[in-house]
Formats: C-alpha cells, sequence, structure tokens
C-alpha cells in the first residue's frame, strides 16, 4: 500500500467519522426540539385548564 492510498484511506475515515458525528447532532438537535415542543404543549394544557377551572369556580354558585 503506498503512501497515496494510505492518505485516501484516512481521508475518507475523517470524512466517514465527520458523517457519523453530524448525524449524530442532528438526531440529538431533534430530541431536544422535540421534547421543547412537548413542553410547550403541556404547559399550554395546563393554563388552559387552569382558565378553565378558574372559570367554573366563578359560576360556581
Amino acid at each position: 500500500m503506498g503512501i497515496k492510498d494510505q492518505f485516501e484511506d484516512k481521508s475518507q475515515e475523517l470524512k466517514d467519522k465527520a458523517k457519523q458525528a453530524l448525524g449524530e447532532k442532528k438526531d440529538e438537535a431533534q430530541q431536544r426540539a422535540q421534547q421543547a415542543q412537548d413542553k410547550a404543549q403541556g404547559e399550554t394544557q395546563r393554563a388552559q385548564q387552569e382558565a378553565q377551572d378558574r372559570f367554573d369556580q366563578d359560576y360556581d354558585v
């Protein structure tokens, strides 16, 4: 195996590692975005429930 082949192999190995790292970061970012969205939906539902509870209390006699 010549030096040229070694450099090409190393280059390909680094490209593959970079693609894998990028994929992992992308997956991680998607998971964080999903968690943030879930949290926002939960807070919205909680706020709606609190508003409904206050409304119900106001009209209960």
